[in-house]
């Protein structure tokens, strides 16, 4: 059964927003967009599209919720067709995604697995290409977290774990994607605010998003020659399954409260940064990291 996803706490144009959340908690990583309390917003009813990504063909790695999901339906919105990966506990959540980007008349390619294996990567690349006949746009947005008081609690399949999914993959797809992508293609990653400002409960996780801000930097120079750009984002606190499948209910009452603006982000809030980071719009931007995270000041 595909759950409905009613648009919860927000006006037609968006301009309402949960400031705090109900305590909730997830046994599952990375979390349940479902059966979350607000479900995130991941539409913005108010942004129209222009056909910036017009006939554009893109794969985004956990496309199924969160981040992702905003980031498909932006993209079926400008006009692109897509492949987004999923992990076989999340089918529920990739279905309803499907739905929501046909709803805008595009075609999506489900395809479930583990990126933390490189043949996977292959396979999504390979089933993309039967099915769409090429890749413009590679989003590496895949991630986990598992918060510790202690480096000392981190253990050494925890730290593979986080590893295996937050970066390695980047280096998989990739290697998979590249001899597909043309001049003019573009490779956009998630990182996040952690990455500059660090966490104290987060050490291998933010340690994960520093090397996909030096992967970012790395590659671009390697194949700006080839006209490929590569960038990525750095998101603060959004409201996503991979939070409240990562603290505690009590945390979750007061997630992003401790940004400027007062409130964690929405899904929805970021999609407009990876449309202008995947379209001619940044035709001369490549190695660099956008910041969309309520106003915390990092060093970039």
């Amino acid at each position: 059964m595909i759950p409905k996803y009613p648009y919860i706490g927000y006006e037609t144009k968006c301009k309402q927003v949960p400031i705090t959340f109900p305590p909730q908690h997830q046994d599952i990583q990375p979390g349940l967009e479902y059966v979350m309390q607000p479900i995130p917003i991941s539409d913005n009813p108010a942004y129209k599209g222009s056909g910036k990504l017009q006939g554009k063909i893109a794969i985004i790695t956990g496309g199924d919720s969160g981040i992702g999901r905003a980031v498909a339906i932006g993209f079926a919105k400008e006009g692109a067709h897509m492949t987004i990966t999923y992990m076989p506990h999340e089918r529920s959540d990739a279905e309803a995604t499907k739905q929501m980007v046909e709803a805008y008349g595009q075609s999506i390619l489900l395809i479930e697995g583990d990126l933390r294996h490189p043949e996977f990567s292959m396979e999504v690349v390979r089933k993309t290409m039967d099915c769409f006949g090429k890749l413009d746009i590679l989003i590496l947005n895949q991630g986990v977290q598992f918060p510790q008081q202690s480096i000392l609690d981190i253990s050494n399949e925890q730290l593979y774990d986080t590893f295996e999914t937050n970066i390695f993959p980047h280096f998989h797809m990739t290697k998979a994607g590249l001899p597909y992508m043309k001049q003019g293609g573009a490779i956009i990653s998630t990182a996040s605010v952690t990455a500059y400002a660090g966490a104290p409960l987060l050490v291998d996780y933010s340690s994960t998003k520093g090397a996909i801000v030096s992967f970012t930097r790395s590659l671009s120079l390697q194949l700006a020659r080839k006209g490929i750009r590569v960038n990525a984002v750095a998101p603060g606190p959004i409201w996503t399954p991979l939070i409240v499948s990562s603290y505690s209910a009590e945390y979750v009452k007061t997630f992003g409260l401790e940004t400027p603006m007062k409130r964690a982000g929405q899904p929805f809030e970021l999609a407009p940064t990876y449309i202008y980071l995947a379209s001619d719009d940044s035709s001369f931007v490549t190695g660099q990291v956008l910041h969309v995270n309520g106003g915390i000041m990092t060093e970039t």
